[in-house]
């Protein structure tokens, strides 16, 4: 898992050409809405692109996490199934039913049952390098989304750029990264985790929760600033040993959302008074992100070696799927 994270701006520069030599092209048609389908590793890229795209595409953008998708999905849907193994099972129920409602389908994989079906039915496949950990080839997927909208005409190409500015601050700021992702793992040993942002970094959170969850195995959640603030905030009224609290924001966020997040701050604090900050660095939306996954990636791994636990080790999951897999 750390030669992964530490070859994670080599991952982005590779997602990058992967997506401009990739060939395909669509049906002259006016896509209605677009959907992905994908869980887990190859579902959160989906939700962080959901964020990107929120005030840049003209029709509706949909992550489905499920065996089914929406009544809505017809001709006029652009359909991308996700499944970095290509055996997710939930996925290749939605692509089937994706197919027989006559959607536009794009498949991202590095081989599987995915690849078969693609194959077969000639969708195009945009197939990525596989035997890897699929939480730790997030940077391949989710580039490839945004090559997909692309090419499908619904997105501009200004975000090769903020992904480029991504790779060299990343590599420029690698030791502060590596020190700052030390200092808050230190602050999380043997804690559960709530993490809270602000709005339209939900899925970031989500990215950084879940890592916490398969590589350091600690519970936690998150929740996102303004909406907590109207329901979860009552909740903190005693203190809590056995939680460690993280606020993520960057600078220039919504300026009524800061103000939230320092007044919830102030309450946190009556009950845990050591609480952690990652104060997001970037110019724009996908060079936060990038920044912020490769940080939070960082202090999973230093959590994981903390809490004495090996970070790739997911035997529950494997018993899950095994349990899953009997007639």
């Amino acid at each position: 898992m750390k030669a992964l994270i530490e070859n994670f701006t080599t991952q982005l520069q590779e997602a990058l050409a992967i997506g401009k030599k990739s060939k395909y092209t669509f049906p002259e048609v006016t896509f209605g809405e677009v959907v992905v389908s994908g869980l887990g590793g190859s579902g959160i890229g989906a939700s962080i692109v959901q964020e990107y795209v929120y005030d840049k595409l003209d029709i509706p953008f949909l992550v489905n996490k499920n065996y089914v998708i929406p009544k809505f999905v017809n001709a006029r849907t652009l359909f991308i199934a996700c499944s970095y193994s290509g055996n997710t099972e939930e996925t290749l129920q939605a692509v089937e039913l994706a197919r027989k409602a006559k959607a536009v389908i794009v498949c991202i994989s590095s081989g599987g049952e995915l690849s078969v079906f693609a194959k077969k039915n000639n969708y195009p496949l945009i197939e990525i390098p596989g035997g890897l950990q699929p939480r730790a080839c997030l940077g391949y997927s989710l580039v490839q989304l945004l090559f997909i909208l692309k090419k499908a005409k619904l997105l501009k190409a200004a975000f090769e750029k903020e992904i480029a500015d991504a790779i060299v601050r990343i590599n420029k700021d690698t030791k502060a990264m590596q020190k700052k992702a030390l200092s808050v793992a230190s602050c999380l040993v043997d804690k559960q985790v709530a993490i809270y942002t602000t709005a339209g970094k939900e899925g970031l959170a989500i990215r950084f929760k879940q890592q916490l969850n398969e590589n350091a195995k600690i519970l936690g959640w998150s929740n996102v600033i303004p909406e907590m603030t109207h329901n979860e905030i009552v909740g903190w009224r005693a203190a809590n040993k056995d939680v460690a609290v993280i606020f993520c924001y960057h600078a220039l966020d919504f300026p009524k959302n800061l103000k939230r997040l320092q007044i919830l701050k102030k309450v946190v604090k009556k009950y845990h008074p050591d609480v952690s900050e990652i104060s997001i660095k970037g110019e724009s939306y996908l060079e936060q992100a990038f920044y912020f996954i490769h940080l939070t990636d960082w202090v999973s791994f230093h959590l994981s070696s903390l809490n004495g636990h090996d970070p790739i080790e997911v035997k529950v999951i494997d018993y899950l799927k095994s349990e899953m897999a009997k007639k």
